[in-house]
């Protein structure tokens, strides 16, 4: 008899917005569909039903004995390093004799990059598929949630660099909605100040809920009040198929226990936008001479970071 494969339970931030609950719920629910064989369960870490702890009970009660854990949020904030780790051991001593690895969170995937364009393209009102003609004027106000974690909030700023990275957008510019500055406001000041003629404001958020719900609220009081600037909003990312399939690619991961590098957003494994030719490119140590015509290279660092990177699949 063939062992059942490890159970995947996805853990979910938890909001007092039912639609955004429901749209988690939906998701986890998709999730098992695709997946017949697999044992899918999902829970929140807070404000919603069901917990993470009745998630894993629901699994235990259907012989599930070994999970992955996903975190179903694009930062890794205190939730992804701290409350489910937590909520994890706290179901190890409720469940002996269960086991669980857990994964990392979704982070600027290239697949959500490319749902957040598409995001863009539609508040733009281009034709699906199409790239619209002339990007160069558009800036784009990528607003994350916030977080009193400094490495979060870095985070976003990764994404809209990556999102800028190959596209054609003016710039793509950062703030939060909450817990961290600039809010969206100071935000769209800023684009101001940096020249924006047409901005859109995208939300760094995978569902519906009462945060994406407040950026919109705020970018629609700030444009009323500066009539002279075209300002759209974009929608959240969705249950795309994109999102179905990252979730498998992070179960498949921790399975593997091979979480090393930003293998995401490598250019020499992923073909990102202006950066195709280089996938999958040999890697050469390169050196750095000094200032001080000090040309040994003590720090080439070749054999680190991508000879030591087997981009090869």
């Amino acid at each position: 008899m063939t062992t059942p494969p490890p159970a995947l339970l996805i853990a979910g931030h938890g909001t007092r917005d039912e639609a955004g609950a429901e749209a988690f719920r939906d998701f986890v629910r998709e999730l098992g569909r695709r997946h017949p064989d697999l044992p899918v369960a999902g829970g929140f870490i807070e404000l919603s039903p069901p917990p993470l702890g009745e998630a894993v009970t629901e699994l235990v009660e259907r012989g599930v004995r070994r999970f992955a854990a996903v975190p179903l949020m694009l930062v890794s904030a205190g939730h992804a390093k701290g409350d489910i780790p937590a909520a994890l051991a706290r179901e190890k001593e409720r469940h002996p004799g269960i086991s669980y690895t857990y994964g990392r969170p979704l982070g600027p995937h290239p697949a959500l990059l490319n749902v957040l364009e598409r995001r863009l393209d539609e508040a733009l009102g281009s034709p699906a598929g199409r790239t619209p003609d002339d990007r160069s004027d558009v800036t784009v106000l990528l607003v994350g949630r916030g977080s009193t974690d400094p490495d979060a909030n870095a985070e976003v700023h990764k994404a809209a660099r990556l999102l800028w990275e190959g596209r054609g957008y003016a710039g793509v510019e950062t703030a939060f909605v909450s817990l961290a500055a600039p809010d969206v406001p100071s935000g769209l000041d800023r684009c101001v100040r940096l020249g924006a003629r047409r901005i859109v404001v995208l939300p760094y958020f995978l569902f519906t809920g009462i945060l994406p719900d407040r950026v919109r609220r705020q970018t629609e009081g700030w444009a009323a009040a500066h009539p002279e600037v075209e300002v759209r909003s974009a929608d959240v990312i969705g249950p795309e198929p994109e999102l179905l399939d990252l979730v498998m690619e992070r179960y498949e991961e921790a399975l593997k226990g091979d979480l090393r590098m930003n293998c995401d957003s490598c250019v020499y494994r992923i073909a990102l936008p202006g950066f195709e030719d280089k996938v999958g490119l040999a890697q050469q140590p390169h050196f750095h001479p000094d200032d001080d015509g000090d040309h040994h290279g003590h720090h080439g660092h070749g054999h680190h970071h991508h000879g030591g990177h087997a981009h090869a699949h």
